[in-house]
């Protein structure tokens, strides 16, 4: 990697742990770029598998063929299968499951007042900026910031506006024997999803995730817990301009157009959005997820979505080497499973000091992450992150079986216990709004 900052420690290239990966099927439906860069980055978890299994990092006891919903293990930290879902790290050593490189089906925007539009005029275009750029990620805070409302739960709305406007791209072949009104097994945000892989090595922050079978096909909504309920009303101010920080620093690097400059006088407005719909499958789970991005390439030759988009963040600058294993070990995890999932190809981030000014800019490819942080203790792995997706996913489907919009499993989990679940009926938790029901029911 190169040198952060003049003023700071200058760390080594970024070394990620060896994974233990196997051969990921790609979809048959390439990107119009031959040399995708997802494909890359599926080839380089291929040639770590080798080195990965002689010098594995993280746990010693790797159980490659253990499932951890199955009861065997000790009772004391398996429940049986009906009860819940373990997130011991060690049960997920196995094999990188099948994951089909993600294909963008569509997209849709949410204007400055939260708007539904079935098109991508929130698209923004990514202008790259001086290496060392001083941005003042504070400017605006206190004049030019509207901030959305994050006590309104949107749940999916979003999502289920647009499968409505786009059923001929979902219709499943329905039959006699099979009411299934979307050819997918799931629906979710891929934030959610991004929460399933990190939760091996997640230890602070719970979820609980409601899902509802309805035609079919399995809903699945995040819920607030009351911790993040607590942690939302008790910000500090520090804490609610760091977060501008990183809307800040997406206003000086991109622009409404391929031919135009950032301007960052403007307003920061975050109820705007741009998201894409993608479809992929892990294992035997048929996926459609929607995902915010935050730019694309303004180059006309770029790849098709989604090789084309580019995911911004903040950092700390990195001074000393603690910082450093800190940025590997919990940063560089959420970034890879968020950009991962979509197949977004890489990572900008701008590293600011503590006064909120960004002294120097770095871009990590995703495709690298897997030659990263070799020599980190107890290091995260790609592969227990997706084996763990995938288990839960399993799980999910074998608990979740009633197919009733009105009926909610609701996925409970806290860093260091295992996964359980409630099933409610008529209660607070349902999340499919009547619009879309009878929508989908009438047609």
């Amino acid at each position: 990697m190169n040198q952060l900052t003049q003023r700071c420690f200058s760390p080594p290239l970024l070394l990620l742990c060896n994974v233990t990966l196997t051969k990921v099927a790609m979809d048959q439906h390439r990107s119009h770029n031959p040399n995708s860069s997802y494909q890359n980055r599926l080839s380089a978890y291929k040639r770590d598998r080798d080195e990965s299994r002689r010098n594995p990092c993280g746990s010693k006891h790797s159980r490659p063929n253990h499932h951890p919903y199955k009861s065997g293990t000790t009772p004391r930290q398996n429940p049986p299968s009906s009860q819940g879902l373990s997130t011991r790290r060690e049960l997920y050593e196995r094999d990188f499951p099948v994951y089909k490189q993600p294909v963008e089906v569509g997209c849709f925007s949410l204007d400055s007042e939260r708007r539904f539009f079935n098109d991508s005029r929130q698209m923004r275009y990514y202008v790259e900026p001086d290496r060392n750029p001083n941005f003042d990620l504070r400017d605006g805070y206190k004049d030019r910031f509207i901030k959305r409302d994050d006590r309104v739960k949107e749940k999916l709305d979003h999502i289920l506006r647009w499968i409505l406007a786009n059923r001929s791209k979902l219709s499943s072949r329905v039959t006699t024997a099979s009411p299934r009104a979307l050819d997918v097994d799931i629906v979710t945000w891929r934030g959610h999803l991004t929460k399933l892989l990190t939760s091996p090595y997640e230890t602070r922050e719970g979820w609980l995730l409601a899902v509802t079978r309805f035609r079919g096909t399995l809903y699945i909504s995040e819920v607030e817990t009351e911790a993040a309920r607590r942690d939302r009303e008790n910000r500090e101010e520090r804490h609610e301009e760091m977060m501008y920080w990183g809307y800040k620093f997406e206003q000086y690097t991109c622009a409404d157009n391929a031919h135009s400059v950032p301007d960052p006088g403007g307003v920061v407005n975050t109820n705007e959005a741009f998201c894409t719909v993608v479809q992929t499958r892990l294992a035997d789970h048929r996926l459609l997820f929607s995902g915010e991005v935050d730019c694309r390439d303004k180059d006309p030759n770029a790849p098709a979505p989604p090789a084309c988009y580019i995911e911004l963040k903040t950092s700390a600058e990195i001074c000393t080497p603690k910082q450093r294993s800190n940025f590997h070990r919990f940063k560089l995890l959420k970034w890879w499973a968020q950009s991962f999932l979509p197949g977004v190809p890489r990572v900008v981030a701008g590293f600011r000091d503590h006064e909120g000014v960004v002294v120097t800019v770095d871009t990590f490819p995703i495709s690298k992450m897997s030659h990263l942080i070799k020599n980190e203790h107890n290091c995260w792995k790609p592969t227990v992150c997706m084996n763990f997706c995938c288990d839960f996913l399993s799980f999910v489907k074998r608990i979740a079986a009633e197919d009733n919009p009105s009926v909610v499993y609701l996925f409970s989990w806290e860093p260091h216990r295992d996964v359980t679940y409630s099933v409610h009926r008529d209660s607070q938790y349902s999340f499919l709004p009547h619009w879309y029901v009878e929508e989908m029911t009438s047609s």
